[in-house]
């Protein structure tokens, strides 16, 4: 079984499926008795600035189809005036929850644990939710192009699990602001820490100048990029941006 793909998507749904029977996570999921989905809800902004509602809709359809796990959604927003809730709320995924029955968490509140690695360059430690080790975690970016670090995948969206009280402020009025100083070396901090189990990359549209507007990719890319390796996930978005990986900090090889 291949660990990282990529693969054409005219429809999420014939492409979700798709992407997890070649990757093998279908045997993967259902062992599972927890499963966290994690979206980019950056702000209240539609796809694809942020992770599309049909998107998770038919993910979710499809791991009801193969698990019995019990399924959440779990994101913590970076936004400076508005709260995860408000976002789930302008997004629709309040509907989404209601249809499957899952929870919708605030990640930027949960329970914490401190963990402690030697290896990491800005944390060494790091204070975030308990659940991101109680839960197989599916990261679920768009593919964009990010004023600070190039590129936001599956890695970066990692960061709606850094709780507000411990990584707000200092280089700004965003509730991650702390991790805007050393973007790069932060980000591969965060990895080594918390890494995804899963990450499904939604690459249909693509945006190649800014994370939250300008271009959209034109001709649409049209793909879905999945694998157990977020690093590996991330270097493949980046390539269809026309971007090389080993020039973006947080996603060359020798760094980890």
């Amino acid at each position: 079984m291949p660990q990282n793909l990529l693969i054409d998507c005219k429809s999420y749904e014939t492409a979700i499926p798709e992407i997890f029977e070649t990757l093998g996570a279908n045997a993967i999921v259902k062992e599972q008795k927890q499963i966290l989905l994690k979206p980019n809800l950056v702000g209240p902004h539609a796809f694809p600035i942020t992770t599309s509602p049909e998107f998770i809709t038919v993910l979710l359809r499809h791991l009801r189809e193969q698990t019995d796990a019990t399924l959440v959604i779990g994101e913590g927003c970076g936004d400076s005036h508005l709260e995860t809730p408000d976002i789930y709320h302008q997004l629709g995924y309040e509907e989404i929850a209601r249809e499957f029955d899952v929870e919708l968490l605030d990640l930027n509140y949960l329970p914490l644990r401190t963990v402690t690695r030697t290896d990491c360059e800005v944390f060494p430690q790091m204070h975030l939710p308990e659940i991101a080790w109680t839960h197989f975690v599916i990261s679920l970016p768009v593919l964009k192009a990010h004023s600070f670090s190039e590129i936001t995948g599956a890695m970066k969206n990692m960061m709606g699990f850094l709780p507000p009280k411990h990584y707000s402020g200092n280089y700004g009025t965003w509730k991650k602001a702390l991790f805007h100083n050393q973007m790069h070396a932060s980000i591969r901090d965060l990895f080594r820490h918390c890494p995804p189990d899963l990450s499904i990359m939604d690459a249909t549209v693509g945006m190649p100048d800014f994370h939250l507007g300008g271009r959209h990719c034109e001709p649409p890319l049209g793909k879905l990029i999945g694998g157990f390796s977020a690093l590996e996930v991330d270097r493949l978005g980046a390539e269809l941006l026309g971007l090389e990986p080993e020039s973006i900090g947080h996603l060359q090889r020798d760094a980890f």
